[in-house]
């Protein structure tokens, strides 16, 4: 088969399209054939050597998602059939023509999707649901305000919201991808300009002076202590993402006062166990869902998988509204 490898600690440019000998399903596992990935800023750490993979994933083969069919099942297998079309998360090793993954990892593709929709699907739906509703207890009638909200994850959280009843508020720093964010439900946006961060105010006056219920930070750095101040009392910030930075100073006093609660979250280093849990949980609530057309991918560009280091610049470049989905020919 063949992949894209990291040969060392940088850009696009250390990526290396090689071949490698066919992975084997083992007794639990199912053989795909990958049709199509997608890019993810977890991608790019791992580029510069700063998201190294967990044990087990390949330690040079980046990509966390795929989409494609079985070639070939493991002897203990019962979900999935050679021919099947599936789906799902993998801690690395997407970037390759094939990979193997547990049978109870991977989802069937919603009928009426193609495989580059599927690709799209993954590691944002999983996440914001994950983050949102099976750790944040998100309820209807609820407010939740989404850090980045044109992004990858931004984008399915604010569908996802709309399609349970709960209101967005969404944040960006792009007044022209703040506008996209209407067309998945946003209530009302806020355009953030200038460090540190400027936002809670306009969340406080979004929301009748209530403050959000919920808040998911894709970004934060100095966007957590004002996202504090954005909330409502009781609210939960499920933090995922940290790319505005590792640290920064937050009062504990208003913690306590307004008895917050921060969660944070990542899928990728969880074991098998829980990953298999939050599969399962995707297949039951958020499966229906996309055949029913009240959740779809969002897709920014589909591009063949030859072209990945332009597809990374992009990425990069913030330029991305939803996904960019690679496709094998």
């Amino acid at each position: 088969m063949h992949v894209f490898r990291t040969t060392g600690a940088g850009g696009p440019e250390v990526l290396s399209f090689e071949e490698r000998p066919d992975p084997t399903p083992g007794p639990s596992e199912v053989l795909v054939r990958v049709r199509a990935t997608a890019l993810n800023r977890a991608d790019l750490l791992q580029l510069k050597g700063h998201y190294p993979p967990p044990p087990g994933a390949p330690p040079d083969i980046p990509g966390l998602e795929y989409a494609g069919e079985v070639v070939a099942v493991g002897p203990r297998v019962r979900r999935f059939q050679p021919g099947a079309r599936v789906m799902g998360l993998v801690g690395g090793g997407a970037w390759a023509e094939q990979l193997t993954v547990h049978e109870r990892e991977a989802l069937p593709i919603p009928e009426g999707l193609d495989f580059t929709q599927a690709a799209a699907i993954p590691e944002v739906y999983f996440t914001a649901f994950d983050a949102l509703v099976l750790q944040g207890g998100l309820r209807p009638g609820e407010t939740v305000l989404v850090h980045a909200v044109a992004s990858g994850v931004g984008s399915a959280a604010a569908l996802l919201c709309r399609a349970m009843g709960v209101r967005v508020v969404g944040t960006g720093r792009n007044a022209s991808k703040l506008e996209r964010a209407r067309e998945w439900g946003v209530a009302h946006t806020v355009l953030v300009e200038g460090s540190p961060p400027r936002f809670a105010q306009a969340v406080r006056e979004a929301t009748g002076g209530l403050g959000a219920d919920v808040a998911l930070d894709l970004v934060g750095g100095d966007y957590v202590p004002e996202t504090l101040e954005a909330l409502a009392p009781q609210g939960r910030t499920l933090l995922v993402g940290l790319v505005a930075g590792t640290q920064t100073q937050v009062n504990l006093g208003l913690i306590l006062s307004k008895r917050l609660r921060i969660t944070g979250t990542t899928l990728r280093s969880r074991p098998l166990e829980e990953k298999i849990a939050v599969a399962q949980a995707a297949e039951r609530h958020l499966l229906p869902l996309f055949r029913a057309g009240s959740l779809q991918p969002v897709i920014d560009a589909v591009v063949p998988i030859r072209d990945i280091r332009e597809a990374l610049q992009r990425l990069a470049g913030n330029e991305t509204v939803g996904k960019v989905v690679l496709r094998w020919e």
